[in-house]
């Protein structure tokens, strides 16, 4: 069986036929083809897009590489074209940093190069530049990938965690937990045959239609690491407003809430992949709850709380029992390893 050796990651023959070979041959395009040391984009083709750029970076070490529901390579097109996506900006580039373990099966090399095409093609995004470094046996865990992405903003368009006001509705796209507890299975943590599947998808479609029934969205996030508790709790910070919660109107799956209560887990602070927490003007809610509804990314969607004014920033959550609770950042980590 044919594995990644150091000379792979030298620079020479190895590298050049490892690129050419296998990188090359799943995202060829014209602006990686040249290979050259950075794509070049041209300005003009930008701007016709909006007025700013969009610009982030991203890395991912899940553990293991393939699980329900995706794999890294498909985790790592679309957790970068989400984190484009819930600024307003359309996605439209990424670049590609391998971190490989020297004995890492080719093979597998290769499925994961083709889930980020696959990926690609699915979010609209093309993959135009990279890099390639082997590290000793034992040094990394078998694959790495490292991820920046460029879009642009329409004219227009302001969201951010800062703009939340009382009397903003809260919306989640779908069930909380999914990605997380899919990883637990994937990982035989669990003595259980479950059937949840990580829910990773790209959101900027769900988002298009969402701006447009909603051109002032107030914020936006997808909830990754820390879950939908952290995402809310930096909202409520950034803006200075109280968040309250209804638990009743929370989407979790019976399963994932049987998993938590069994290893004492919240769902709130588990990841999710294709998920998102919206805030928008309370006039906007049913239209917004409408097209997020219609769309496939969002058919599950609820209004799940209310903004309103608080002595302190803080998210509370209001229980089955009638009683109040404060959901705080997440501290620590409840899952390592989980993107």
């Amino acid at each position: 069986m044919s594995r990644v050796t150091l000379a792979h990651g030298a620079g020479g023959k190895a590298m050049r036929d490892l690129i050419t070979g296998m990188v090359l041959a799943q995202f060829g395009n014209p602006l990686l083809a040249p290979l050259e040391d950075q794509a070049r984009i041209a300005l003009h083709d930008l701007a016709a897009h909006g007025d700013r750029l969009a610009f982030t970076t991203d890395s991912f070490v899940v553990d293991p590489l393939e699980f329900p529901g995706g794999d890294i390579g498909r985790l790592a097109v679309f957790g970068t074209v989400n984190d484009l996506a819930v600024s307003g900006a359309r996605p439209l580039y990424l670049s590609c940093g391998l971190i490989l373990e020297e004995g890492l099966e080719l093979e597998l090399l290769e499925r994961m190069l083709a889930s980020m095409k696959t990926a690609a093609r699915e979010a609209g995004v093309s993959i135009v530049t990279g890099d390639t470094k082997v590290v000793n046996r034992g040094a990394a865990d078998k694959l790495f990938i490292n991820t920046a992405g460029i879009g642009v903003v329409p004219a227009g368009v302001e969201i951010g965690a800062h703009r939340a006001v009382p009397g903003d509705v809260v919306i989640v796209n779908g069930h909380l937990g999914d990605h997380g507890v899919a990883i637990l299975q994937a990982r035989g943590d669990l003595a259980l045959t479950l059937a949840v599947a990580s829910d990773c998808q790209p959101l900027h479609g769900l988002i298009d239609c969402m701006r447009a029934a909603c051109p002032d969205i107030h914020c936006l996030r997808d909830a990754t690491r820390g879950g939908l508790a952290t995402v809310l709790d930096e909202f409520a910070h950034s803006s200075g407003v109280g968040i309250r919660l209804d638990e009743e109107s929370l989407p979790v799956r019976d399963a994932v809430r049987g998993v938590c209560e069994i290893l004492g887990l919240d769902a709130l602070y588990l990841a999710n992949e294709g998920k998102l927490a919206a805030v928008v003007p309370a006039e906007a809610a049913g239209r917004t709850l409408a097209a997020m509804r219609a769309h496939p990314g969002g058919a599950d969607s609820r209004i799940i709380g209310e903004v309103i004014a608080a002595a302190r920033p803080r998210v509370t959550l209001r229980t089955a029992f009638g009683s109040e609770r404060v959901v705080d950042m997440l501290v620590g980590e409840q899952l390592p390893r989980i993107c």
